[in-house]
């Protein structure tokens, strides 16, 4: 993600060359709008940085409390996203079929979003295959 201030520097760069008119002058201006701009910009990656650690300890905390309330919501999510796609793969095509050949006139059975679902299910799968990635090359316990 890019800071609207590295827009404002592009922007401004122009601007040095037509308000100061000294080549040597223009060229010292322009380099410490850029650094301005490349300080400004560690220090906003170093933030997210932290932010990302600080959420990982939380996560790894969460992760050993006994309470399911805290360390099970994650399978919990997990297996309530797996029974959506059941439904909608498995059961919601098969049961209408079913319902005909025991001689049940059922109504049909409602659909659910899987792109909701899909994009939650995918996403923490992503998160253990890349945990799984690491215990192959042996960076996990």
């Amino acid at each position: 993600m890019a800071l609207p201030i590295l827009g404002l520097i592009a922007a401004v760069v122009p601007l040095i060359d037509k308000l100061i008119p000294d080549p040597q002058a223009a060229a010292e201006a322009k380099l410490k709008a850029l650094q301005m701009a490349q300080n400004g910009e560690l220090a906003w990656l170093d933030a997210n940085v932290k932010t990302a650690l600080a959420q990982l300890e939380v996560n790894k905390e969460e992760a050993r409390d006994p309470s399911l309330f805290k360390s099970g919501w994650r399978p919990a999510v997990g297996w309530l996203c797996v029974c959506g796609f059941a439904y909608m793969t498995v059961l919601r095509p098969i049961m209408p079929w079913l319902a005909t050949v025991a001689g049940l006139n059922v109504p049909p059975l409602p659909p659910i979003d899987t792109a909701e679902i899909g994009a939650l299910l995918f996403g923490m799968l992503g998160l253990g295959g890349m945990r799984s990635f690491e215990r192959v090359k042996g960076k996990g316990r």
